[in-house]
């Protein structure tokens, strides 16, 4: 079984250094950078998640953050910020650019390695995993490994958030998830978001969906189910 790459960017030689000390132990493949242009110089789209310091020279963890995003090779790329900003408002531009974890400094290398053993767990996937990278119900189809979901042939764009609700239901087919589940799977615990959030998810993923998003069926009280 192939390592996990992690991409660790901080211009903080000794950060740098015993993360991917700590990372390496863990089982990963560990690479650093200093600074965002160093890691721009790389092939980002190959790593399994980015370690972004966000105060860095000339281009912050912010910039590289939002520049990846735009760029379809890495625009789904699990990123977990890293910074000595912890201000609501900075917190929230994290998550804004599609972070997935958001680690103050200083903090302890267990909390690190806790949370990107976490992220991997849920961004990696289990259908990845067992082999399957591809889920279909039929002219609809979800790629795994390219983050790319089509009807008909035809490519269907969503949200980071969207296509991982995609991904939930259509590996359990019938299978009912709560909002919690949902928020537990997809949301980090430590994030604020209401049930609301959820609901407007799922309705536009309907209705990116066309026909299909009939399926994507209510079950009032309990939550949601992709019916087949």
């Amino acid at each position: 079984m192939n390592k996990q790459r992690i991409l660790v960017v901080d211009d903080e030689e000794d950060i740098c250094e015993i993360l991917q000390f700590n990372l390496v132990n863990d089982g990963y493949e560990v690479e650093v950078a200093h600074s965002s242009e160093e890691a721009l110089e790389k092939n980002i789209a190959s790593y399994d998640l980015l370690l972004l310091d966000v105060m860095m020279g000339e281009m912050s963890g912010f910039k590289l953050a939002a520049l990846l995003r735009k760029q379809k090779s890495t625009e789904h790329t699990p990123i977990i910020f890293l910074t000595a900003k912890d201000t609501e408002n900075d917190i929230i531009t994290g998550f804004s650019l599609g972070a997935d974890d958001y680690i103050s400094k200083p903090f302890s290398i267990r909390q690190v390695q806790a949370r990107v053993a976490a992220v991997l767990k849920r961004t990696g996937g289990k259908e990845v995993a067992d082999g399957n990278s591809k889920l279909q119900f039929q002219d609809l189809l979800l790629d795994i490994e390219k983050k790319k979901v089509t009807v008909a042939g035809r490519e269907v764009e969503l949200t980071k958030k969207e296509l991982e609700i995609l991904r939930l239901l259509l590996a359990h087919p019938g299978k009912v998830f709560s909002r919690e589940d949902i928020l537990s799977r997809i949301w980090e615990d430590d994030v604020c978001v209401v049930d609301r959030t959820i609901d407007v998810n799922i309705t536009r993923l309907r209705k990116k969906l066309g026909s299909y998003g009939r399926h994507i069926t209510t079950r009032t009280g309990y939550g949601y189910c992709f019916d087949c």
